[in-house]
């Protein structure tokens, strides 16, 4: 796009500089693309004020979690739990999606900010629980004199980490359900996610009643999960970063923002019906 032609103090020719663009309106499918939120009507201009701050703690998220697959998978002698990783719990899926939580508040994102705020949470919580020098476990394991004393404070502490896990997967599950306003990407996330808490958390109340085996299996299937949401958010976030850049590449994420209506799209229906009675 060229300026208009002008003539300049020294009667040279030249080109008039070009003008911004004040506003650029885009769809509800781009819109839930970068957010990860439905599209909502907001009051001022922070949106076009601020820079986009949606792929910060999706990285941050994705940072914490890949490593934890790994680890739960056992690859190459990966283990702990995800003990080796803590830094990233803390500073990644805490830090990161923290600061993300508040930006997507800033700007009005009401459900993107929830999701980040309460995973930046459940990472700090996590890492923590993992922490030497906060010895969760101490607290189930002090006064134990005998071997038999020991092992029956460490199954109540990882029935105890289960149940945790368990209510962390309730939440997720109502993700799950608000993600159908977004798009299938992002579903699938939630989705797999929430298997891999499920089963996580019977993998700790098997390893409570001694059973080694069926723990090491869970936690392996678990770590499978993990990995397999850890795909699909990397995937979401190469085609939000590519988006950002403006990139001639345009990774389709599967819109589902028209596949259910919304509360206010039915109302209308609903007050003409009255009428016509």
């Amino acid at each position: 796009m060229s300026g208009e032609a002008y003539t300049n103090g020294n009667g040279v020719n030249g080109l008039a500089p070009l003008h911004s663009i004040s506003s650029v309106t885009i769809s509800n499918e781009m819109f839930e693309k970068l957010y990860l939120n439905p599209a909502n009507k907001v009051k001022g201009e922070l949106r076009r004020t601020f820079a986009n701050p949606t792929p910060l703690p999706l990285l941050g998220f994705l940072i914490a979690s890949t490593p934890l697959a790994a680890a739960l998978m056992g690859w190459r002698g990966a283990g702990g739990g995800g003990a080796a990783t803590i830094g990233t719990f803390y500073f990644f899926g805490g830090m990161l999606q923290i600061i993300g939580s508040i930006l997507e508040w800033i700007i009005g994102n009401t459900f993107i900010y929830i999701v980040f705020g309460s995973f930046g949470a459940f990472w700090l919580a996590f890492a923590a629980t993992l922490t030497p020098m906060y010895n969760a476990e101490a607290a189930f394991t002090a006064g134990a004199t005998t071997a038999a004393e020991k092992a029956k404070g460490v199954a109540s502490f990882q029935s105890s980490l289960a149940f945790f896990l368990l209510f962390m997967g309730l939440v997720v599950f109502m993700y799950l359900i608000c993600s159908l306003r977004t798009n299938f990407v992002f579903f699938c996330i939630f989705l797999f996610l929430d298997i891999a808490l499920f089963v996580l958390a019977g993998a700790y109340w098997k390893a409570a009643e001694g059973d080694v085996q069926a723990f090491h299996r869970l936690e392996i299937t678990s770590g499978a999960f993990v990995f397999v949401f850890c795909v699909f958010g990397w995937y979401l976030l190469f085609a939000q970063l590519l988006e950002t850049v403006d990139f001639p590449l345009d990774l389709p994420v599967g819109d589902l923002s028209g596949r259910i209506l919304t509360s206010r799209a039915k109302k209308p229906d609903i007050e003409s019906k009255h009428h016509t009675e």
